[in-house]
Order: C-alpha cells, then sequence, then structure tokens
C-alpha cells in the first residue's frame, strides 16, 4: 500500500529542516571540507551533465612530444595556480575552493574518457572554479586536446612500469644526450643553450669557448695548449689542464663582470673542509674527486671516465639505453614523479654543500656524492655541511643562510616552501625558459602567482605597494628583493647570488650578527638604524620582526 502523499511531503520537508539547521551548524563557508556524500554527489552530477557523444570522443592528436610540451606549457601558464604544477591540487587557491579542486593524478579524474577531460577543460563546471577555458582564452580545439594529452601524463605509474623501473638500475646504460634528441627536439634545443648544458667546454671542440684572450693574463701565465677545460661563463671562467688521467686547476681565473684577470687558489686554511686532506697547492688537487662529479653525467671514479661532460639528460633522468631503444614512461626516471624530498634531492646532489658519507673512498675524500642516482635516497650518501647557530664560517652566516654559492639546497631545506612540497622544479626549468635562473616565469610573476596581495599565503595587505611601501616596479617592490636578497658569494668581486630560505632579514640581524639585510644591501650609505627606524613606521610589521 503506498503512503499518503503528506507523508512524503513532511519527509521533503523534515530532509530540508536538516539540510538547513546542518547549514547554520556548519556555515557556508567554502572553507569547509565538503563532506564524502557531497563529493559523490557532485561529481555524479558532473558525469552526468556531458553529453554522451562527448564521451566518446578520442583524442585526435599523436602523444608525442610537441604535442605534450605544448599542453604542458599551457597547463603552467593557466591551471597550475589552481590545481598545482604536479596536478595534485595543493595550493592555497585550490584549498579555498569550494568544492575543493581534483587530484588530476587520482584515480577517478585518470579514469574519465578522453572526451569528458576535453569537455570539462572546454566548457568548465557550473557552481564550481573550474573555468571554460574556450571562452576565457579563446582556445582552440587543438590546444584543449594537448591540455588532455598533458593530464594523462601525469597519471602514476602502473605496477608493470614500477617493474620496468626497478631494472633500470641493472639494465640500462648510459648513452649521451644526443640520443634524446630524436623524440624531445624541442626540449632538447632549450637545454643546449643553457648554463647546465655548457658548464664545461673543451675549447678544442668549442674555440669561442674561451672569454679572454689569454695573452692578456696577468695573474699567471699559460697558453691554450695547456687548456684542457674551460669552466664557466656567467660569473666567472676558471681554466684546467689535464696530466694523465686527471684534471688540475690553472692558477688564473677571468672574472666576467669586471673583465679582469684575478689569481685563482684556494687556501690552505679557512675555505673548504677537504683542503687540509690535499695538497697545499692546486696543482696538486685534482677535480675529480672535488667537481667533475657533479659537472658531468656518470663519472666513474675507478677509471675516471665520463658518459657526458656537463649536465646531461641522464644525469637527472638515470640511464637512457632502454628507453631510447623502447621509449615508455617506466624506462625512464622523471623526478616529476618523485614525493616532494626526492625531487629536490635530484637538484640538492650537487647545488648544496657536504660530504661524501663514503670518504675516504679509495684514499680520496670526495665533494659529491658518490654512487647516487635519482631512484636512490640521497641521505645514504651525502650529508649536507653542518651549522652551529651564533657562529659565522665559511659556508653559512650566523643565523643559518648560506654564505656562498652552490648552496642552494643547504639554504632551501631549512625553508618553509621545503615543509610545504613546494620543489626547485616548482620555479626553475633546467631544460630552459629564456628567463633569468631557467625560471618558469619572470621572477616577479611567479612569486604572485601563489602570493598575491590578500591571498592565504600572504602577503595580507590588499596591495604590492602597501605590502612593499615601495613604488610598483621599483626594485625595492621585487618580491626577491626582501625574501631572497644577493648576499651569498659567487667568489669574484661583486658577484652575488639569491639566498634561497625565503626568511626576511631583519637590519637587527645585521648589527648583532653581520648578515646583510636587504634594506642596507639596497639602500647603499644608509644605516642599519636608519633602516630599522623606517620598518617601525610600517604599521602592519610586527615589532618583534625587527628587533
Amino acid at each position: 500500500m503506498r503512503a499518503p502523499v503528506w507523508r512524503w511531503l513532511l519527509l521533503a520537508v523534515g530532509i530540508a529542516l536538516a539540510a538547513a539547521a546542518a547549514l547554520r551548524w556548519r556555515g557556508f563557508r567554502a572553507t569547509t571540507p565538503p563532506s564524502r556524500l557531497e563529493a559523490v554527489l557532485a561529481r555524479s552530477v558532473r558525469d552526468l551533465a556531458i553529453p554522451a557523444a562527448q564521451r566518446r570522443l578520442s583524442n585526435p592528436l599523436a602523444a608525442n612530444a610537441a604535442n605534450l610540451e605544448a599542453g604542458r606549457e599551457d597547463f603552467r601558464q593557466h591551471c597550475a595556480s589552481c590545481h598545482g604544477r604536479d596536478g595534485r591540487g595543493q595550493t592555497a587557491l585550490g584549498g579555498a575552493l569550494y568544492p575543493r579542486v581534483p587530484d588530476l593524478r587520482a584515480a577517478a579524474t585518470q579514469a574519465l574518457s578522453d572526451g569528458e577531460l576535453h569537455y570539462l577543460i572546454a566548457y568548465g563546471v557550473q557552481l564550481t572554479g573550474m573555468p571554460a577555458w574556450t571562452n576565457a582564452l579563446r582556445h582552440q580545439a587543438a590546444d584543449n586536446w594537448k591540455d588532455v594529452l598533458y593530464l594523462r601524463s601525469l597519471r602514476p605509474l602502473d605496477s608493470a612500469e614500477r617493474g620496468q623501473q626497478a631494472r633500470l638500475a641493472t639494465a640500462a646504460h648510459y648513452v649521451g644526450s644526443a640520443a634524446c634528441q630524436p623524440c624531445h627536439q624541442q626540449i632538447y634545443a632549450h637545454w643546449k643553450s643553457t648554463p647546465m648544458a655548457n658548464v664545461v667546454r673543451d675549447p678544442r671542440q668549442h674555440p669561442h669557448a674561451i672569454i679572454p684572450s689569454l695573452a692578456s693574463d696577468t695573474a699567471a701565465h699559460f697558453d691554450v695548449s695547456q687548456v684542457a677545460f674551460v669552466y664557466g661563463s656567467i660569473w666567472k671562467q676558471r681554466f684546467f689542464t689535464k696530466r694523465g688521467d686527471n684534471y688540475y686547476p690553472l692558477p688564473a681565473q677571468w672574472d666576467i663582470l669586471n673583465h679582469k684577470w684575478l689569481p685563482y687558489t684556494i687556501p690552505a686554511k679557512g675555505a673548504d673542509w677537504w683542503v687540509h686532506l690535499y695538497p697545499s697547492t692546486d696543482a696538486g688537487r685534482p677535480t675529480g674527486p672535488t667537481c667533475d662529479g657533479c659537472h658531468s653525467v656518470g663519472y666513474n671514479i675507478q677509471t675516471k671516465q665520463v658518459a657526458e661532460w656537463n649536465v646531461g639528460c641522464e644525469r637527472c633522468h638515470g640511464p637512457g639505453s632502454e628507453h631510447v631503444a623502447h621509449p615508455s614512461r617506466g624506462n625512464i626516471l622523471n623526478p616529476a614523479r618523485l614525493d616532494a624530498v626526492a625531487a629536490s634531492d635530484t637538484c640538492i646532489q650537487c647545488h648544496s654543500q657536504g660530504r661524501a658519507l663514503g670518504n675516504p673512498i679509495g684514499g680520496l675524500y670526495y665533494d659529491w656524492p658518490v654512487g647516487y642516482n635519482v631512484d636512490l635516497r640521497l641521505e645514504d650518501y651525502w650529508k649536507l655541511e653542518g651549522h652551529t647557530l651564533g657562529q659565522t664560517n665559511f659556508y653559512y652566516y650566523a643565523d643559518g643562510t648560506a654564505h656562498k654559492n652552490r648552496m642552494h639546497g643547504n639554504d632551501f631545506a631549512q625553508s618553509v616552501m621545503y615543509r610545504r612540497g613546494v620543489t626547485c622544479f616548482s620555479c626553475h626549468d633546467v631544460h630552459g625558459t629564456g628567463n633569468g635562473a631557467e625560471l618558469i616565469q619572470p621572477a616577479q610573476q611567479l612569486c604572485l602567482d601563489c602570493h598575491s596581495p590578500g591571498s592565504p599565503n600572504g602577503p595580507r595587505e590588499a596591495t604590492l605597494e602597501a605590502h612593499t611601501h615601495h613604488a610598483s616596479g621599483s626594485p625595492g617592490s621585487q618580491c626577491v628583493a626582501c625574501h631572497m636578497p644577493q648576499i651569498q658569494s659567487e667568489g669574484t668581486p661583486g658577484a652575488y647570488v639569491h639566498a634561497h630560505t625565503f626568511r626576511f632579514i631583519a637590519p637587527a640581524m645585521t648589527e648583532a650578527y653581520g648578515i646583510p639585510n636587504p634594506c642596507t644591501t639596497c639602500h647603499k650609505g644608509k644605516s642599519t638604524a636608519w633602516a630599522t627606524s623606517a620598518l617601525r613606521q610600517w604599521a602592519e610589521i610586527s615589532p618583534w620582526r625587527i628587533q
């Protein structure tokens, strides 16, 4: 017997009242996590709303490197602010939307057909933060299909692919970066012009590699016949000769910024930790244990031979023979698929100061992590240089901020960014970008993508000018000016690189510990007292941060 209509009406009213009571109790806030029921219902309604004809569409584009790179670039520019550069959706903006931004790597997302993904990208989703990109950017259909290709690439490796990777350690060998070019032409072309690809050069193969005229050398005298390699092309250029199987530094370097010759020697005291373990002059200190492991691919400490000079593709992706023979996701290593710690360790292995855990190895002391590869744990091969708070030494300022270049990793591991899962390639792309330091975007734009005024990540002020107290576009309004001051020495006069702790260094720290602060570093001639007084006028700054 059917229930009377009034009972159904009463039930409906009861449900509505319960929902209203729950809403009043919980509030109507976007910050409230959606319940599991809400998430399931929302996903179901979304999927039902996609027309059947759209569901059945297949991606008409080939899954080649060019299309994939185009999709990746489009995703970085237009999607990463919500979805994150890795697609996980763990961003300040993504966490503030209701419903939450989905994890694009998750099985629920990857189970959608190509047509469904294309429809969601092209036409958006009502009552969410997902816009219709076809209208917003006047995207062509091909652009949206390239985005679908990139979303597919975010899929985690399956069990068969993980098995392939496990076998790489014994099955694969190095083949050189040139073997990657046929399939990855655009990436290879960008990388080929980066400093990574041109740190070490043989002047016989690259006649224009030597920047100065050697005849003008006033610090030491040597000619091109003695130069086996040149190191560097940005801040300084150093020269190395070969004796037997080893390379040794020559006693002069070219200061690129100031266009002059300088003596080059590492002093016996007050320098790198390993200096006292080698002969007292550079002529007796081979570069194999101290430099070559990071300036090459596959340096063999027994034969002293390399698979390739410079930071080639296989330095970060591992031996590539299997991938070149049978290209697939499973037979090459991709740091972007690693967890945040392991991903950054791909860079930290060389962009840090430390010492190999196995030292001494064969009677030699190594300044790079011998035996490490990107599929292994760096901590099993490398120890970051230690520091005692309050003490300034060759490596660190008193607060633990790095004192010299090649210590980005030492800095970064201390930062809030690192603790929140940001990786080195959240900001940098070593394949080459055309921006300074191979940044994914110009520095200011990159910072403001996550730290725009009023965002949950800060700053809290309504405008950038209100936050920086400097005119828009001026040096003082640049995020890096205060949060990444150029205080780490490159080893030649006036050559400094940016700190990576992202901490603001108050003028009081300069007074107490001699750590350079961004205020008087920029406002030369002004005192720390002047800078502190100016900061006290900023009403939004806590007085405890400037003491």
